[in-house]
């Protein structure tokens, strides 16, 4: 029987040093094993976030490459239409124009002619002045080399008119309150 006891106590203790194998924090085991998986899943979790992020990428470049197209697509064709609406509105004046040259031919009358002339004038800055078209305003008013382009100076006729547009040779216009031709004058001095 003591033979027995004994293989008993050696069972017992070796039952014993398998729970403290299990255990113990020191001893390499199974917990080694799950954190080299767990590096392994970080890697794969890793790559697939880089490879999410690469699509994205890739995505948003295309989209934007598309954008870029497009828009330049949009910008030519207002380019190309940009003046139909004025242009459009003009051929109102030239039917009128052309009117007034077939009565200038036939007429014999110089009122007549002039006064229709006039009305073509007339109503071509009228439209030219819907469009947002503005004269500017030069004569007798102070040189301003943001609006004026002087042409030449010649001696004031007067001190007051010293520094101001004495004559305009080329009207100057604003569109839509922004210079599009600046006013050629003449300065006194």
């Amino acid at each position: 029987m003591e033979e027995k006891d004994m293989q008993q106590n050696d069972t017992q203790d070796i039952s014993m040093e398998g729970m403290n194998i299990n255990a113990d924090d020191s001893i390499p085991g199974t917990t080694h094993l799950s954190e080299e998986m767990t590096e392994e899943s970080e890697t794969e979790k890793l790559r697939a976030e880089l490879q999410e992020q690469k699509d994205k990428y890739l995505r948003l470049f295309a989209e934007f490459d598309n954008f870029k197209r497009r828009n330049a697509k949009e910008r030519i064709e207002l380019i190309q239409t940009a003046g139909r609406e004025v242009i459009t509105s003009m051929l109102d004046v030239l039917d009128d124009a052309d009117r007034a040259e077939k009565q200038i031919q036939t007429s014999e009358d110089v009122n007549v002619v002039k006064e229709g002339v006039q009305l073509v004038f007339n109503k071509l800055r009228t439209t030219l002045l819907s469009k947002g078209l503005k004269p500017m305003e030069s004569i007798n008013s102070d040189f301003d080399v943001e609006k004026h382009e002087a042409i030449t100076e010649i001696p004031a006729p007067t001190d007051a008119l010293k520094g101001k547009v004495v004559d305009e040779v080329t009207k100057g216009y604003y569109l839509n309150d922004k210079i599009i031709r600046h006013a050629k004058v003449v300065v006194g001095k």
